[in-house]
């Protein structure tokens, strides 16, 4: 029993981070129709400037304390971010307002590919390491009620606390902010809500900054983990089972999608692997990503669209 539970905490855990990747893909479709195929470029990148500022501070500023200078270099990475949802509204996506669809698609892979090379050519081609002070030794728990305990690794479980606190926080600002509402009415409609007033170019440039800062966290935590690299951007893929998953206009859906996830590909792995063979974690959220495009391709939470002919 201690071991499952170990197994199930360690699922919820990366599942966490999971949905932390995946809202960068329902924030901007829910709020502009537009699916970002940019989204793990924007983590590359977010996480490549946050590396290259802790690197820097110290140097330009004399400051040798680790958390102000960290502190720094998060406000620092998070004006990037600002100025490339800006840049981004401004030089591509004011041009393509109602386009289709496929359009935009096109004009977020362009973006992925500039991003990637932006990143290479300001921030260098190196591995990095991003320490943020978060603790890496593991720690046993509940020794008293199960056998040798549960291990917890507390890396894991500081980021998944970041992770839904971050979800909980974009919760209450789709659902409570006067702002998070003009999201979600430029969603549905964008020339009705410009014709209440709605300034669509702000909330354009809102909501990808948003998904940038959503970006941000995701790089810091995964290069944290894993170290600053290219194949960083490949992390978005991981995220693409969950958004099928939860529905492309869910916030909740992102979160459950995630924690489904997560947990299916550990227990599979510890309790399937040795009867299907090894390597079932990589392709055990492709699978189930399948059968829903199948027979629930709106996903769990997501809104059933009916075109009338």
């Amino acid at each position: 029993m201690g071991f499952f539970l170990e197994t199930l905490l360690s699922g919820l855990m990366a599942g966490m981070l999971y949905s932390l990747v995946a809202l960068g893909f329902v924030l901007i479709f829910k709020a502009s129709g537009v699916f970002n195929f940019a989204q793990g470029a924007m983590v590359l990148f977010a996480a490549l400037a946050m590396a290259r500022f802790i690197e820097w501070v110290p140097q330009v500023t004399g400051i040798n304390n680790v958390y102000v200078s960290t502190v720094l270099a998060a406000a620092l990475a998070a004006a990037l971010m600002f100025v490339l949802a800006w840049l981004i509204e401004r030089l591509v996506l004011r041009h393509l307002v109602n386009q289709e669809a496929a359009t935009l698609l096109m004009a977020t892979l362009g973006v992925t590919y500039f991003l990637e090379g932006a990143g290479q050519t300001l921030f260098g081609s190196d591995i990095y390491k991003i320490d943020i002070g978060m603790p890496k030794e593991p720690v046993i728990v509940l020794e008293s009620m199960f056998s040798g305990g549960i291990l917890v690794n507390k890396e894991d479980l500081v980021a998944a606390l970041i992770a839904a606190t971050l979800v909980l926080m974009l919760t209450l600002f789709f659902q409570k902010t006067p702002t998070g509402r003009a999201l979600r009415a430029v969603a549905d409609d964008h020339q009705a809500a410009q014709s209440i007033g709605i300034p669509l170019n702000r909330m354009w440039v809102i909501v990808w900054f948003v998904a940038g800062v959503v970006a941000l966290v995701a790089g810091m935590i995964w290069g944290s983990k894993l170290g600053v690299q290219f194949s960083l951007s490949l992390v978005a893929l991981r995220a693409l089972p969950v958004v099928i998953l939860g529905g492309f206009t869910s916030v909740p859906g992102a979160i459950l999608g995630g924690l489904i996830i997560g947990v299916g590909e550990k227990l599979s792995e510890v309790f399937l692997g040795p009867y299907v063979g090894g390597g079932i974690e990589i392709w055990f959220a492709y699978v189930l990503a399948l059968v829903f495009l199948l027979f629930r391709p709106q996903g769990l939470f997501g809104e059933k669209i009916i075109d009338r002919v």
